[in-house]
């Protein structure tokens, strides 16, 4: 361990200067003797890893933007010995920016692989909803903080990073790296959108982009099941995801527990051709029940994405296979996100998902009192039309001019699962053929893999791309571009992912 970095580890060493702010408070700790077990799951697109007895110069700031009424904390850790002369910030999650659990386990296993890392809470701190930072006051959104989680405090991160590795190595990194997903993949996006030139490589996976669709689109079958006034037992839901499986897993023509091609499967198996079949129920004891044509009828809903009542199709839906209910032994403990339902022996009632039901409460609505479960189709639409048009240029992500980001040096890449329940995979495909249709030559500079089987960021019936995040460093390094990447199945069977391609799928399975 060197001796000049644990003195170096104190506040003089570092005096960040950012424009636009007034640095608050900064501490400086060494922290040694660190372990920690990093599960791949937390680590999206590397490999589990197990950090042992690390030492590191934790710097802990806060600032705060000049008439906003904000405080941003920020963290660093920055080994005090291997550092590999390389810069790796961590996204966040769901409503939060950074500097919670996830955002952790990503620094983690950055610290382990020899990374300087940082994350950012945005000014937000670490609450899992929106609920105490959205509102300034009844019927005002606090625009400050939606745009700190939006785009501002990641620019902040990316310059405040980098300087404090320069004031603590006497050298910036020689190359820096953007990771997350979901919310963290939304942030990769905004990067390369907004900020060119802040990371060399920038991993972006099930990014939440087209936010003020897809959010909405979380709550859609909650909404559906509120038109029905049916909300039926997670059980019936769960077995019209097996038969979905059981009738389109070999339309690949291999048989290993997951549907390669979603498009497909819509135009092969129907979830109302299950109706009235007997099932045990688990949330009944076991009891049997009759899948209901309701339930057939939210499934096709989830699947096919929002629409009019005359069916115009007006954003996408989530794929069949995905796990609707939360209830698959292979959801990892992922919440169930498209058509939860809380229920006793005497019936069910609707639990939506708190990102989709705050969103249209608290900032379309502005209301967080606002009872959204007696909505017609034709307010909920109204409620996604606003949803676009007060905010697609503050959160929405989707600028697909990344012109300025490739003639930066930059490359970025992206992946979804096809089993995704909670953002749809065709939301990240549409966005990567507006990107293609505007550079021709998008192989240069930005990859994008679809992975059968895989849930949101993790879960579901297929292992994790977790040698992504290497083939970024080498792409970023050595001018190597990834083709496909290894993917391991639940059912022990190694697939090789392969690049989406405008034209149509292709995968090797």
């Amino acid at each position: 361990m060197s001796l000049s970095l644990i003195e170096a580890c104190n506040a003089t060493t570092f005096q960040p200067v950012l424009f636009g702010a007034h640095i608050l408070t900064l501490e400086a700790d060494v922290v040694t003797n660190y372990s920690a077990s990093v599960p791949e799951a937390f680590r999206y697109i590397a490999p589990a890893v197990e950090l042992r007895n690390a030492s590191f110069c934790n710097v802990t700031l806060s600032y705060t933007h000049p008439g906003q009424d904000d405080e941003v904390f920020v963290e660093a850790w920055l080994p005090l010995e291997s550092w590999n002369g390389r810069f790796q910030a961590v996204g966040g999650g769901g409503w939060v920016a950074g500097r919670f659990l996830l955002s952790y386990r990503a620094m983690q296993g950055a610290l382990a692989d020899g990374f300087a890392t940082i994350t950012t809470d945005g000014g937000l701190g670490s609450a899992s909803d929106a609920g105490p930072w959205a509102l300034s006051s009844p019927g005002n959104v606090n625009w400050n903080n939606l745009q700190n989680l939006a785009s501002t405090t990641l620019n902040d991160e990316a310059i405040l990073g980098k300087s404090l590795i320069k004031s603590f190595y006497g050298k910036g990194p020689e190359f820096s790296y953007w990771t997350g997903c979901s919310q963290g993949g939304r942030q990769g996006l905004m990067m390369a959108q907004r900020f060119p030139d802040a990371y060399d490589g920038i991993a972006a996976g099930a990014p939440a982009i087209h936010w003020t669709e897809s959010v909405p689109s979380i709550h859609w079958p909650q909404q559906v099941m509120n038109e029905l006034r049916h909300y039926p037992y997670g059980c019936e839901l769960d077995a019209i995801t097996a038969a979905a499986v059981s009738v389109c897993d070999g339309l690949d023509g291999v048989r290993d527990g997951v549907i390669s091609n979603p498009d497909d499967c819509l135009k092969t198996f129907s979830p109302f051709s299950v109706v009235g079949t007997k099932i045990q129920c688990a949330q009944l004891n076991n009891t049997e029940v009759a899948i209901s044509k309701s339930a057939a009828e939210i499934a096709s809903a989830a699947w096919r994405g929002i629409t009019t009542a005359d069916g115009t199709s007006v954003w996408h839906g989530i794929a069949p296979g995905a796990d609707l209910t939360g209830n698959s032994p292979s959801s990892y403990g992922q919440p169930g996100i498209a058509a939860t339902t809380n229920c006793t022996a005497s019936g069910c009632v609707g639990a939506p998902n708190t990102i989709g039901l705050q969103w249209l409460q608290l900032f379309v609505e502005k209301n967080p009192e606002k009872d959204l479960s007696n909505l017609t189709r034709d307010e909920f639409l109204e409620l996604v039309h606003a949803s676009r048009q007060q905010y697609s240029s503050i959160i929405g992500t989707t600028d697909p001019d990344l012109t300025r980001f490739r003639d930066a040096g930059g490359k970025l890449i992206s992946f979804h699962g096809l089993a995704d329940n909670v953002l749809p995979f065709k939301a990240t495909r549409q966005y990567y053929e507006q990107v293609s249709a505007l550079s021709p030559k998008v192989d240069e500079f930005y990859r994008y893999f679809e992975v059968p089987g895989l849930g949101h960021c993790f879960g579901g019936m297929s292992g994790q791309p977790n040698g992504l995040f290497r083939q970024l460093q080498a792409w970023v390094e050595n001018g190597t571009a990834p083709e496909q990447t290894p993917v391991e199945r639940a059912s022990s069977k190694i697939a090789e992912i392969q690049l989406w391609q405008s034209v149509g799928a292709a995968l090797d399975l």
